[in-house]
């Protein structure tokens, strides 16, 4: 007989072996009403800001989340990380590359770092690492996000955080690329990362500023171009202060719940494609689910369709 999945207060009382043995059903539960039910109800209790760091490979993204993690935790807040990395072609599973360079105290309580693989999603966030986070939203503070990163897909980021940082490295020509992708119609923040390179960062801070120009968002928030180097600390003070305004901003105009409606409504429908295709997803429209989460919602939707299509 398989153990029941835990509520949120267990989960919360267990401390980090009690979060670790529940994102470990997340893997191994994925598609039970049980699992669907726990995850609705940690969404309804989200107290946490959710931020996401993207960025190609090398561009310090794992260097400046240690900066952050290490100021919210000096300032008593309660920290969750999820490290997207490449996935193994043998097993499936993180290489855990990313989690190897967090410096993290393995007693302090007020922080877990998990590494999650990107398995097959290009833009690095798996089903499972949706999951996780709207967990983990319910349990800290503040959720960070960094995304496996490769350089033109960084779109998944935004499924699942109210802010989005993009990392630019001076001359590297990122600054070209994210403009031949429309990347830069995605980022809330942008950081020039190793800005100890001088004139080069600052060359990169110019290309950026002006390539976000380029791009109309459908908000008036102003998307600030932040020079930093996690090594010297410096631009980290002005990142934080970004970041508190950027979710003042997103509270005060309901830019935050319109977010996270649409990212509710993105996990359904991205789920349901996963598993049944363009035509399934369409088939689906026509279906009325009850439920007003989003996770038992998709697993009302997939039941219902599996009927009406004959599978198992």
């Amino acid at each position: 007989m398989r153990a029941p999945v835990p509520d949120l207060a267990s989960i919360a009382a267990g401390g980090k072996r009690g979060l670790s043995r529940a994102l470990a059903l997340i893997e191994t539960r994925q598609g039970t009403a049980e699992l669907a039910e726990l995850l609705d109800a940690a969404l309804a209790r989200t107290r946490a800001h959710a931020a996401g760091l993207t960025g190609p490979p090398g561009v310090g993204k794992s260097t400046l989340t240690n900066a952050l993690l290490r100021d919210w935790r000096v300032r008593g807040e309660t920290v969750g990380v999820i490290a997207v990395d490449p996935s193994s072609r043998r097993t499936g599973g993180a290489l855990l590359g990313d989690r190897a360079r967090m410096a993290t105290d393995p007693d302090d309580q007020g922080v877990f770092v998990r590494s999650m693989a990107a398995r097959d999603r290009l833009g690095g966030l798996s089903d499972q690492t949706i999951a996780a986070a709207a967990l983990m939203r319910a349990l800290f503070d503040r959720v960070l996000i960094e995304s496996v990163g490769i350089g033109q897909s960084e779109a998944d980021i935004s499924f699942a955080v109210d802010s989005v940082i993009l990392c630019v490295q001076p001359g590297s020509g990122d600054s070209l690329q994210f403009m031949k992708a429309g990347v830069m119609e995605l980022p809330d923040i942008v950081v020039v990362t190793k800005a100890d390179m001088g004139d080069a960062a600052k060359r990169a801070k110019s290309e950026v500023e002006g390539a976000l120009t380029l791009f109309e968002r459908d908000d008036d928030w102003r998307v600030p171009v932040i020079l930093a180097s996690a090594a010297s600390g410096a631009g980290i003070a002005e990142l934080h202060q970004a970041l508190a305004e950027h979710r003042a901003w997103a509270e005060r105009g309901g830019a935050l719940k319109a977010r996270r409606d649409a990212q509710e409504k993105a996990w359904v429908e991205e789920s349901i494609r996963a598993r049944f295709g363009s035509e399934g997803l369409a088939r689906a429209n026509a279906i009325r689910a009850s439920a007003a989460g989003p996770f038992t919602r998709e697993l009302e939707i997939a039941r219902e369709l599996t009927r009406r299509l004959g599978t198992v």
